[in-house]
C-alpha cells in the first residue's frame, strides 16, 4: 500500500506543478520600475504577479530590522558617530535625486546605518533599508566622491526592484516545491524565503548592474559628487580583489575592466549634471 501511495503522490505533484506552470507565464508582466533619465535605463522588466512590491518591501522591513538586532546585540551598530553622520550626510544628498527616476523614491522610509564589520560591503534593500559595512570605508580609504558611487549603485537596485525582478525569475521554482510539499506534508516554502534567497544569495545579472552602476553615476553627479570617482572607487576594488582573496563587494560583479570602461563613458555624459550641481552649492 506505501509503494502503490508513493506513486500516486508522485503523480498527484507532477500533474499539478505541470497545471500550475502555465499560470505562472501568465502572472509575468512587463514593468517599467523607473524613467530612463540620461543614462537612459529604459529596460522593462518581467515581474510576476504573485511577487508584489508591497510584499517585497514588508519582508524587506522586516530582514533589515532582524540585521539591525543583530548587530546591535554584538556592539557593530553605529560604533563611530562622526561615520555614521558622514554616510547619513551623503544619503541624504542622494535620496532627493532618486525623484529623476521614480516619483515614490523620495517618500520612501528611507533608513541608513553603518554596521562595525571587515566585510567591504554595502547594500540597499527594497524601499530604501541602507547599510554600509566599515570594511568598505577603511579598506578602501573611501572618500566620500567614492563612497556616493557605492550608495548610488546600491539605492539603483532598490529603484529598478532588481530583488523583486530576482523573486519574480525564481518564483515558479518555489511555488513547485510548495505543491510538493503540499503533496509530501512538507513545510512550504514562505515568501521571506525566497527574499533571502534572492538578495543574500542569487547573483545580480550583468545587466543588472550595469544598470546599477550607470543610475548610480547619475545619482550621485545630480547630488553634486564627481561621477568619475566609480572609476578611482572600482580600480580600488579591484586591487583589493587581486591582492587575495575577492571582496564580497565585488564577487557577484562583471569584471574590473568592463565595469571601469562603461564608467567612463558614462561619468563623461553625466559630467554636465555635477558641474550644475556644484554651481548651486
Amino acid at each position: 500500500m506505501k509503494v502503490c501511495s508513493s506513486r500516486w503522490q508522485r503523480r498527484v505533484a507532477l500533474w499539478s506543478t505541470a497545471l500550475l506552470a502555465p499560470l505562472v507565464v501568465v502572472a509575468c508582466q512587463s514593468v517599467q520600475t523607473t524613467r530612463a533619465g540620461v543614462v537612459g535605463i529604459d529596460r522593462q522588466q518581467q515581474m510576476s504577479s504573485l511577487v508584489s512590491a508591497t510584499q517585497v518591501d514588508t519582508e524587506a522591513r522586516q530582514q533589515y530590522v532582524a540585521v539591525l538586532r543583530q548587530s546591535g546585540q554584538k556592539g557593530q551598530l553605529n560604533r563611530d558617530p562622526a561615520e555614521t553622520d558622514r554616510v547619513r550626510r551623503i544619503a541624504l544628498r542622494l535620496i532627493p535625486q532618486t525623484a529623476v527616476f521614480r516619483d515614490d523614491a523620495p517618500r520612501w522610509q528611507w533608513e541608513v546605518n553603518v554596521i562595525e564589520s571587515a566585510e567591504v560591503n554595502a547594500w540597499c534593500m527594497p524601499g530604501g533599508k541602507i547599510a554600509v559595512y566599515t570594511g568598505l570605508i577603511d579598506k578602501l580609504k573611501i572618500t566620500d566622491d567614492e563612497l556616493a558611487a557605492v550608495m548610488g549603485h546600491e539605492i539603483s537596485h532598490a529603484l529598478r526592484e532588481h530583488a523583486r525582478e530576482r523573486m519574480s525569475r525564481a518564483a515558479p521554482v518555489s511555488i513547485g516545491a510548495q505543491v510538493l510539499g503540499a503533496v509530501y506534508g512538507e513545510g512550504a516554502a514562505d515568501l521571506g524565503s525566497l527574499f533571502g534567497q534572492a538578495f543574500w544569495v542569487l547573483p545580480n545579472s550583468r545587466l543588472n548592474e550595469q544598470e546599477a552602476d550607470r543610475i548610480g553615476v547619475e545619482l550621485a553627479a545630480r547630488a553634486g559628487y564627481d561621477p568619475r570617482a566609480a572609476i578611482s572607487l572600482w580600480k580600488k576594488m579591484a586591487a583589493i580583489g587581486g591582492s587575495g582573496g575577492t571582496p564580497q563587494f565585488l564577487s557577484t560583479h562583471p569584471s574590473p575592466d568592463s565595469r571601469i570602461a562603461d564608467l567612463t563613458q558614462i561619468s563623461e555624459r553625466v559630467l554636465p549634471l555635477y558641474q550644475e550641481a556644484q554651481a548651486r552649492r
